[in-house]
């Protein structure tokens, strides 16, 4: 692999939940200098590179020597969160012989995907004494089998499935027993079972990222939405800080990779939430400063989009599809379910002009429904200008999922110009 997709996979294999992907930001952030901003502690105005977090939401920003109150911010936006399947309280189930793992689908998960793979579990245990701790068993632990296709003869035809009865992972045989999966995380981190008062646990792929093609130019991956947005955030936020301390340009930049945004982003740590306005209005110097501050500042809001699919060309738009390989998309839709608008992309395309990087533009069909991103969730809240971006992939939502090897350093490459745009 090239060095950044390299790195690319070393980050999605260190993440697979989002505490995880928080965590391993925070060990990057470390190592190049930045320092903890503790959230009910006393503001650090100083120059410098600073790191807040809030669960599975990350938040980072250097500010300049010449930075003073009322600096407009350079925000990149992404999300740590990804589709998958989400531990119940009461784990422990079984039928027929077999012991199981109760899950619920977190997010619009591609079902299908996650049958028959070899899956690990990842998460927090939350202890009794206020403390979390980590857990991430990286092996083959579990599986979701599908039914032979000798027992149901019309699987190729329509395969259905009802995700209380047909999801639940196997781990074992013989007959459940309460506490039995909890007693087993507990072990693998070293802690007393009877310390643990709850958990946020999900499945996740360990088949480990691999490059794919005759000429190794596609990246197979769990979790690309939206880790390779994450991974190429933080990137650009290193960058940009060495940029701005050298260059005097008086921008701030900003990165936040937001929890909860594939169900919605409403939580306490999602792009709903007042976290990141909290941190900007302080940033800008308190709530007199910040309006003419939010005025000059501006959002990249930065999602995987979707590459055209060679099976399925019918779903897009003819005029504006994305490729692999071809740089990041600029996202638009008439009804704002991406924040673009035109002096947005004119500043897009400004940053991908002095990075020297491609760029393509998506819009959806007319009569295939988009989703949407944290954009427009931000761009309302902030009333900043917002901009939606992201690399094309294949297989969204899946467990596993398609990018071009090249983009990702692509998309590093802009953000960076974006984050130290002073115009």
């Amino acid at each position: 692999m090239s060095d950044l997709a390299q790195d690319l996979a070393d980050f999605i294999s260190a993440a697979p939940t989002p505490y995880h992907a928080v965590a391993e930001g925070v060990r990057r952030l470390t190592a190049a200098g930045f320092a903890e901003q503790p959230e009910a502690g006393p503001w650090d105005d100083s120059p410098g590179g600073r790191y807040l977090v809030r669960d599975g939401t990350l938040l980072a920003w250097f500010v300049p020597e010449q930075a003073p109150p009322g600096t407009p911010v350079r925000v990149f936006a992404a999300h740590t969160d990804s589709p998958t399947l989400k531990v119940k309280p009461r784990p422990d189930v079984g039928a027929g012989g077999w012991r199981q793992v109760a899950v619920e689908v977190y997010g619009g998960a591609l079902w299908n995907s996650w049958l028959d793979r070899d899956l690990g579990l990842a998460g927090r245990l939350a202890l009794y004494d206020g403390t979390t701790v980590l857990v991430d068993v990286h092996r083959p632990l579990m599986r979701v089998p599908q039914l032979a296709i000798h027992l149901d003869r019309q699987v190729n035809q329509g395969l259905k499935l009802d995700a209380q009865e047909h999801l639940l992972p196997v781990w074992g045989l013989g007959s459940p027993s309460d506490g039995d999966l909890i007693e087993f995380l507990a072990d693998e981190v070293g802690v007393e079972p009877d310390e643990v008062a709850a958990h946020d646990l999900v499945v996740h792929d360990v088949t480990p990222p691999a490059l794919l093609g005759e000429e190794e130019e596609l990246l197979a991956a769990p979790r690309l939405d939206n880790l390779a947005s994450v991974h190429a955030g933080l990137g650009a936020l290193l960058a940009a800080a060495d940029d701005v301390s050298v260059s005097g340009q008086a921008v701030i930049p900003v990165f936040v990779g937001f929890d909860h945004e594939e169900i919605g982003s409403g939580s306490a740590s999602g792009a709903a939430g007042p976290l990141l306005e909290t941190v900007l209005t302080r940033l800008a110097g308190g709530f007199d400063a910040r309006g003419a501050a939010f005025a000059g500042s501006r959002c990249l809001s930065v999602d995987v989009t979707h590459a055209a699919h060679p099976n399925y060309l019918g779903h897009h738009d003819p005029t504006h599809r994305a490729l692999p390989n071809r740089g990041p998309a600029l996202k638009v839709n008439a009804n704002q379910r991406y924040a673009t608008d035109a002096p947005g992309a004119a500043a897009w395309h400004r940053a991908c002009r002095d990075a020297d990087v491609p760029t393509q533009v998506f819009v959806g069909k007319n009569t295939v429904p988009c989703g949407t991103t944290v954009g427009p969730l931000l761009a309302t809240r902030l009333g900043i200008r917002t901009v939606d971006v992201g690399i094309p992939v294949l297989s969204m939502h899946s467990a596993r999922e398609l990018c071009g090897v090249r983009d990702p350093g692509h998309l590093a490459a802009a953000a960076t110009a974006f984050l130290t745009d002073p115009m």
